[in-house]
């Protein structure tokens, strides 16, 4: 591999990005982001799985990578890279470690979208702290005995220009030691919002380690766990004026909710293509033939390569899919296809990324044998993390979606997973 030359995944099955789909600046981040995932972050991906904490050494080298500057937009000083180059960077950042995939998910959407509907003034401020190496977490969740019930995180106006936040967030990737986090709360007193709850939903930008800020560390799930996705808790916390991130009526953007559901696909297609990646070098070292193969190494067990095979076309399918919906995504925000043109591709990318995951994170057991359930091997983190994240939203939606949309040209609105 040379300076700018990404590597290919999966053997040939997953080609190596190239010119025709990324610029020349766009393939010498993702080849920089491949040196920096195999010397420090997908070695320590064990150990912060184990911890169930935020991954503090891996997301300083993400930093020191230039990968989190990557969606700021060129004027502002950043890479201005496609939703494709976002995309390829979860998948590959997920193979590695799902859970630093799943922080850079956050903070690159946010980056994206913030720039896009927050006050003018924002831009240069927080452009150059990203420039600096800032990451964003998100707190937007809450409790409730269901997705929908109302916020009772609330913002009440400042005479100065910022707000008092009062309440409690759960589900807060990326919040436990980011830089900033981005916090959605209902203003009472915005124009509109006695009739329309989404404009008085207000973004600010708030430092973790901001008065009244109290990050719990209470997140302790079968996967995903060093995403240290649990409660943070807001009481009368003063936001700074010029950290107002959103304008009512500007946010949200009709596509947010679309990039949310495409990153998780490329996220879980990176979870099974490093388990695969894992498993492979596994089956040709310690993995026995069946007798009834007649061969002397695993690898070459007809069983086991019509199964890794399988598996492996699974992904490369789904993570076609993926890419496609960055291309998509780029094209939406030009104008050129209505939203139900980029929702269905994504609702589908989401279904097969699921489907070809779970399949892959399950089998590679059955590549391997019996000898790969031994604790300490590490292969169960690539199911556990799979299984958590597509838990995300019940993909059956997604299928009922795209069916809907099939038989009766049904168009999604605009919602939390829609």
């Amino acid at each position: 591999m040379t300076a700018t030359t990404p590597r290919a995944l999966l053997g040939a099955a997953i080609p190596a990005p190239s010119a025709a789909r990324f610029r020349p600046d766009e393939l010498a981040a993702l080849a920089a982001l491949d040196d920096l995932l195999d010397h420090d972050i997908a070695p320590a991906a064990a150990e912060a799985d184990a911890a169930g904490r935020y991954p503090t050494a891996s997301v300083a080298a993400l930093k020191r990578s230039g990968i989190l500057q990557s969606g700021l937009p060129a004027e502002w000083g950043g890479l201005g890279a496609s939703h494709r180059v976002s995309l390829e960077a979860q998948v590959r950042i997920a193979a590695a470690d799902s859970s630093v995939a799943q922080i850079f998910k956050v903070h690159d959407e946010l980056t994206r979208e913030i720039f896009v509907y927050c006050p003018d003034e924002l831009r240069p401020l927080l452009s150059a702290r990203i420039l600096d190496g800032a990451i964003l977490g998100l707190a937007v969740a809450e409790r409730g005995r269901k997705v929908d019930d109302p916020w009772r995180t609330v913002a009440t106006p400042h005479p100065d220009g910022g707000f008092t936040v009062d309440g409690e967030k759960i589900y807060t990737t990326g919040a436990a030691e980011a830089d900033l986090i981005a916090v959605w709360a209902f203003n009472p007193a915005a124009e509109g919002a006695a009739d329309n709850f989404l404009l008085g939903l207000q973004l600010n930008l708030v430092p973790r380690d901001a008065e009244g800020v109290t990050v719990h560390r209470d997140w302790d799930m079968l996967g995903q766990r060093a995403t240290d996705s649990g409660t943070v808790t807001f009481r009368q916390v003063r936001t700074d004026p010029a950290l107002r991130a959103s304008v009512p009526g500007r946010a949200p953007l009709p596509q947010n909710s679309l990039r949310y559901q495409a990153g998780f696909a490329a996220v879980l297609v990176g979870i099974g293509i490093g388990a695969l990646s894992a498993a492979a070098p596994f089956v040709s070292s310690r993995a026995r033939p069946w007798p009834s193969a007649g061969v002397d190494s695993a690898a070459d067990d007809p069983v086991v390569k019509r199964l890794a095979g399988e598996l492996a076309s699974g992904l490369a399918a789904a993570y076609a899919l993926t890419m496609q919906t960055g291309d998509l995504l780029d094209a939406f925000e030009r104008g050129l296809l209505s939203r139900t043109e980029l929702a269905v591709p994504i609702f589908a990318a989401k279904s097969a990324a699921t489907k070809a995951a779970l399949a892959a994170t399950t089998d590679v057991f059955a590549l391997m044998g019996a000898s790969a359930t031994r604790t300490g091997t590490g292969f169960d983190r690539y199911w556990r993390d799979a299984r958590t994240l597509a838990l995300h939203d019940p993909v059956d939606w997604k299928h009922i979606e795209v069916g809907a949309n099939v038989l009766s040209g049904w168009d999604p609105p605009p919602g939390i997973y829609t």
